[in-house]
């Protein structure tokens, strides 16, 4: 049996994407190779994840003690080498981008890299961020024994930037919550409708409200196809300041009656609101992977997104594809979609068909393989 350790600070505290790929891959190990020994070491738990996992034998969560609890952050960074050790963890697994600054000897080390975008679009990130992760990122990357990349793109993106030799990186893709997997019931469908006081017929986007996931541009070319005469936008994301462009835009252009705002959706609701959805957009500039694509695919959902980056990994040869800044062609896929019903069902046909390849059948066992390789080389 291993013994293995995860950064799990993400997994209980957070619900974007590093959030839902720590508590991805933490519960399907454990579904699929149950006789393993996991610590999940976490500076906090948060009220909404607290109970993400249920301590037991084979699971423990370990968070800091004594003088510890008063510096977390530097617990997590460097104070947990001591605690690798005296639980006896053979391989430690960085869930989201960063790795200890202190290695503890005799303990392999693997980290996930999900994105390099702070180097792509250093304007999208305060200076003081991108030193940050600047030297967090490649810190892991010369450290770790594995690099996991989520995607082909993120590969290519270490090679570039970190001059990594291409066979310390591995590409594992992961997959969206199995609960996008499930047809949801038209009760459930009529309850959640309901709940949020969603159109009989609506558009999704489902991201942060920002600059790189280029909501503005989605909202433009639904305008210029005339959609916005037929077809609302639901919009599922924490709000930023970039928020204020989409609302005066809005404004601007008698809109605002035609769009609605949602805030975070639970993990169980959220696939019914996909599933009622008629059309999803994600119109970003830039992803790692694109896990709301994914969402979309399994839900049943056309999907259309953005050209270049690693949009066609995650959307497969049959979703439509635009480029994010020109808006003329996204309303042009708008146009053709909701007109073709026949274009329409082959696309969710084929897109629920090419999302079966993530499933954790699939990849899960290919973390656990790169960590039994590890380990006995």
């Amino acid at each position: 049996m291993m013994r293995i350790g995860f950064d799990a600070k993400r997994a209980f505290n957070n619900t974007s994407g590093l959030g839902n790929y720590s508590r991805f891959v933490i519960s399907e190990l454990r579904n699929y190779f149950p006789s393993e020994n996991y610590f999940l070491y976490t500076p906090r738990l948060s009220p909404q994840f607290q109970n993400f996992y249920t301590p037991s034998n084979q699971v423990q969560i370990k968070q800091p003690q004594g003088l510890a609890k008063f510096t977390k952050g530097l617990w997590r960074t460097a104070g947990i080498k001591s605690n690798l050790r005296q639980d006896g963890i053979e391989l430690y697994h960085g869930l989201s981008n960063e790795l200890p600054f202190t290695k503890t000897s005799g303990t392999k080390y693997v980290v996930t890299i999900h994105d390099l975008i702070f180097i792509r679009y250093p304007e999208l990130y305060k200076p003081i961020d991108r030193l940050i992760y600047k030297q967090k990122f490649r810190y892991a990357c010369e450290k770790a024994d594995k690099i996991i990349a989520i995607s082909e793109q993120t590969k290519q993106d270490i090679l570039t930037n970190y001059k990594t030799p291409a066979e310390k990186i591995q590409v594992i893709y992961q997959d969206c919550h199995a609960g996008f997997h499930e047809v949801r019931s038209d009760a459930e469908k009529t309850l959640i409708k309901q709940k949020y006081n969603l159109p009989e017929e609506f558009i999704i986007c489902v991201g942060t409200l920002e600059d790189r996931k280029n909501q503005l541009m989605l909202l433009k070319a639904w305008h210029q196809a005339g959609a916005h005469q037929n077809i609302p936008i639901v919009f599922i994301g924490r709000r930023t300041e970039y928020t204020k462009k989409l609302e005066a835009y809005l404004v601007a252009n008698q809109l605002t009656h035609a769009v609605f705002f949602l805030p975070y959706i639970p993990t169980r609701e959220l696939p019914v609101i996909y599933q009622l959805a008629t059309i999803f957009v994600y119109p970003s500039l830039f992803e790692g992977f694109g896990i709301p694509i994914l969402e979309a695919l399994n839900s049943g959902v056309p999907v259309i997104t953005s050209t270049g980056s690693c949009f066609a990994e995650a959307g497969g040869p049959d979703t439509l594809y635009a480029d994010p800044n020109k808006p003329e062609e996204l309303a042009q896929h708008l146009q053709t979609v909701l007109q073709n019903t026949a274009l329409r069902q082959h696309i969710i046909a084929r897109g629920r068909e090419y999302a079966k390849q993530f499933r954790a059948e699939k990849t899960i066992p290919q973390i656990h393989q790169l960590y039994t390789s590890l380990l006995k080389g």
